[in-house]
């Protein structure tokens, strides 16, 4: 065998093995797994936004994304887990690579390796986990940042459960929470709009179509739409708008965000979108919620959303209020959630 040829051999094997094998970090403050080319492309990506709702995955929206990616570099970002979307997003695309980055600190927010993987990727993912991590080491480092560039040039973003949480210029940020807690939930709220877990902050991302708007996901499932209104109801008692602006996901059902504020229903829950222009009557301490005049639309598949007008001829168009921690509705019976289908 001429040098050449096992020249050749050795580097077709070593190509082979980095294909199978995750690129994993050790020795820095996060940890990254990369499978695919270990050499970045630059591809054509279109702009939009995979907004979904946590439970299992909806492989419409990770393909959705895909498409927008040109075939580029696929980055996951997490706080906590491992590498196991990079198979799954493997088998559904046709990417350059699929790559994780878990970013457990501020610290590895903060490394220079993060910023620039994000700057290179043709689409960013945003897991699920806890919002908590990623408002307290993320916000206010150039993860941020890079995210936000990325959404500047044009990059699709997506975000499932915590990774949807973040999306709006709003962001229940999940404060104080201990690791056993459950979920806050909506009898808490609705009890007392100042419960101390009732923790927003504002712009982690700067999305122009989601600005005045707040998320909520895992929506019917775990009957958040008494602290949905809740949120909506402190944004505004608080003075930090003048209207505001909801987008609740069910789970396995996600939004499809164009640039232009088209929005397509996939999969298969609801979603609702509600809007408040008037502050709520009662929104104090330890004194059970009156809030009310707030419109809803519930869109399910194959629906869609004007979110840049806030209008849509389709799905089911109601109103919601809440009077003394009591949630109303003008949907016949009386509740808050349109029926599975």
């Amino acid at each position: 065998m001429t040098l050449a040829r096992f020249s050749f051999l050795l580097a077709a094997f070593a190509a082979a093995l980095f294909l199978t094998l995750p690129l994993y970090a050790t020795e820095h403050p996060y940890q990254y797994f990369r499978a695919g080319s270990p050499n970045d492309v630059q591809t054509k990506t279109q702009a939009g936004f995979a907004l979904m709702g946590g439970g299992d995955d909806l492989d419409e929206a990770f393909k959705w994304m895909c498409e927008r990616a040109g075939g580029g570099d696929f980055v996951v970002l997490r706080a906590s887990g491992d590498e196991d979307y990079n198979p799954h997003i493997q088998g559904l695309c046709k990417l350059n690579s699929v790559a994780t980055l878990i970013l457990k600190s501020r610290e590895a927010a903060k490394d220079p390796f993060v910023a620039d993987a994000i700057r290179h990727a043709e689409a960013v993912f945003i897991a699920g986990g806890d919002q908590a991590h990623y408002i307290n080491w993320w916000m206010g480092t150039p993860v941020q940042q890079a995210l936000n560039e990325a959404i500047e040039r044009g990059v699709p973003i997506g975000g499932t459960s915590a990774g949807l949480a973040v999306q709006g210029e709003f962001v229940y940020s999940a404060q104080g929470d201990a690791p056993d807690d459950k979920d806050l939930n909506s009898p808490q709220t609705l009890a007392n709009p100042y419960h101390p877990r009732v923790t927003i902050v504002q712009a982690f991302l700067k999305n122009p179509q989601l600005h005045n708007v707040i998320t909520d996901t895992h929506f019917a499932a775990r009957d958040r739409m008494g602290r949905t209104l809740v949120f909506m109801a402190r944004i505004l008692q608080d003075g930090r708008a003048r209207e505001i602006r909801d987008i609740a996901v069910d789970e396995r059902t996600s939004v499809l965000l164009e640039p232009d504020g088209r929005a397509t229903v996939v999969g298969a829950g609801h979603v609702y979108f509600l809007q408040a222009t008037q502050r709520p009557e009662v929104c104090k301490a330890d004194v059970p919620l009156t809030f009310h005049g707030i419109a809803a639309r519930s869109l399910s598949a194959g629906q869609h959303f004007d979110v840049g007008r806030w209008s849509s001829s389709e799905g089911t168009a109601y109103t919601l209020g809440v009077e003394k921690g009591v949630v109303e509705s003008s949907l016949p019976g009386g509740g808050a959630y349109m029926k599975a289908e």
